[in-house]
């Protein structure tokens, strides 16, 4: 059975070079905690939301205005029964010009329908990168910034 990672994408009219600014902006658009650096390679940060979420995320790949590749190197979710469901999956932005848009295409490869959090953390995400992500390429103002007012 072939697997279906977690994907979902969004076109906006800025160039890709903003939308790479913004994706690399973690803490304007991702709500929760962020601690660490999150715009060059090698970098590694930590992601908590409340007592349910922990992820640490190294940067594997940063190619300006193209194309930005987080690895889980750990995870605690505490909402499923294998807490580490995230653990070795990457979150892949790849940037690109369609009909004179700039498409931001985001993955996270191992987000599978077999794992439990698959509905939820999808359902999660649509949201994040349709609302909060979009909002800070084309507004400014990302979604953690709102819940942060």
């Amino acid at each position: 059975m072939e697997q279906q990672d977690f994907t979902t994408s969004i076109l906006v009219d800025q160039t890709p070079m903003e939308a790479f600014d913004a994706i690399n902006n973690v803490r304007a658009w991702w709500p929760g905690e962020i601690e660490g650096n999150t715009t060059k390679l090698h970098d590694e940060f930590i992601y908590r939301y409340k007592k349910i979420h922990y992820s640490k995320q190294k940067l594997v790949e940063v190619i300006p205005g193209k194309k930005v590749v987080w690895l889980v190197t750990d995870s605690s979710l505490n909402f499923v029964e294998n807490k580490t469901e995230w653990t070795g999956t990457k979150i892949i932005f790849e940037i690109s010009e369609k009909n004179n848009k700039t498409q931001i295409r985001f993955t996270h490869q191992g987000l599978v329908p077999q794992y439990e959090c698959f509905d939820s953390c999808s359902n999660a995400w649509g949201d994040i990168i349709k609302n909060g992500l979009r909002r800070l390429i084309t507004e400014g103002k990302g979604q953690a910034n709102l819940e942060k007012a």
